[in-house]
């Protein structure tokens, strides 16, 4: 069986840069009326990116919701009505400064269903070429190379502890020993 909330009401309370939110008040299967609160994304990319030497590319950077510094994959956010392959391309060449002769979809997922309606792609790029980087002017990150077994100690010792990256890194190691196909969501 299935339990669907219908929304009753829904309110926009905040608008920010980044996210908006609001309320939702929904009725719940037994008929009674509860509160939700949702944050809406645009959406982002995250790019799995492998040297010709099977290193992993990482970019470490300050988090300020967590207050910490912390390995990611490069990525980025959406732009509205952007193409999502368009974003990972972008956000590969902005932070780590490499382009890739192959690009491939590896899926999507959501980051925290709970209460954000953010969905994140996720690329491998390999055949990586060096250029120069550009970063936003409010980013500031160090690129770093791991080779794939340190990644997964990484991420088994909570090292690597990034929702997408952990995500990604498997579904790429998955692609690269020739597993199964990735279905594609556009969003």
């Amino acid at each position: 069986m299935i339990f669907e909330e219908k929304t009753v009401s829904s309110e926009t309370v905040f608008k920010g840069k980044i996210i908006d939110v609001r309320v939702d008040m929904v009725s719940l299967p037994n008929g009674k009326i509860a509160r939700r609160d949702i944050v809406e994304h645009p959406g982002g990319v995250g790019v799995v990116a492998v040297t010709e030497d099977k290193k992993i590319i990482m970019v470490k950077q300050f988090r300020k919701p967590i207050e910490r510094a912390i390995y990611e994959i490069p990525a980025g956010k959406l732009e509205k009505g952007e193409d999502h392959r368009i974003c990972g391309i972008r956000e590969l060449k902005e932070e780590t400064g490499y382009t890739a002769e192959n690009f491939e979809y590896l899926g999507y997922m959501y980051p925290s269903p709970g209460f954000d309606d953010e969905l994140t792609h996720i690329y491998l790029a390999t055949g990586l070429k060096p250029g120069e980087t550009a970063f936003d002017e409010d980013e500031f990150l160090d690129i770093e190379y791991f080779e794939i077994e340190k990644v997964l100690e990484m991420i088994m010792n909570n090292e690597i502890n990034d929702a997408k990256t952990v995500i990604g890194f498997f579904k790429a190691m998955e692609k690269l020993k020739g597993g199964n196909e990735c279905g594609e969501k556009q969003g």
